[in-house]
């Protein structure tokens, strides 16, 4: 199954790609918000110290590009997730972050997994902001990819 690539909406300063996902709503669940496997397929590191729940801080590493500090801003078991997430060594800001928000709907056998990114608005200048959502564009083409992947592996190690 190919799903199509991440988008942006220059109007609304968004990011955003649905991709369809061979496997349960619970198994999807566990994958996008459990920090051992989130480190399976988004970075390489995934640490919240106090758990995942709203409020929780922690952090995702990726080898070439660091340490981001991230905020759960949202956590509705097996519906929706979100996380807000700044430039690495930073605090986070309104001007140096933004919000991933990730929404997840059963269909038969299937789970659709719905990923909107906002707040580009206040990243600066036009440079910076069409910078940022391209750099993510091709962040979350290739981050999903990984996520069905990953999937893949837990869907075959559970049956």
């Amino acid at each position: 199954m190919s799903n199509p690539p991440a988008t942006i909406d220059d109007v609304a300063f968004t990011v955003s790609r649905t991709v369809r996902i061979d496997a349960p709503l619970s198994t999807v669940w566990t994958a996008l918000t459990a920090p051992e496997h989130l480190a399976g397929w988004f970075g390489d590191r995934a640490e919240f110290p106090d758990g995942v729940h709203v409020g929780a801080e922690g952090t995702f590493g990726w080898p070439d590009h660091g340490d981001f500090p991230v905020r759960v801003v949202e956590f509705a078991p097996e519906e929706r997730f979100a996380f807000t997430w700044g430039t690495p060594g930073e605090p986070i800001r309104a001007d140096n972050s933004t919000t991933a928000h990730f929404t997840l709907d059963p269909d038969g056998d299937t789970t659709v997994v719905t990923v909107l990114e906002t707040g580009f608005e206040d990243l600066g200048d036009d440079a910076r902001r069409r910078a940022a959502m391209e750099d993510n564009r091709s962040g979350w083409t290739e981050e999903l990819d990984q996520l069905v992947a990953y999937v893949a592996t837990l869907a075959r190690t559970d049956a």
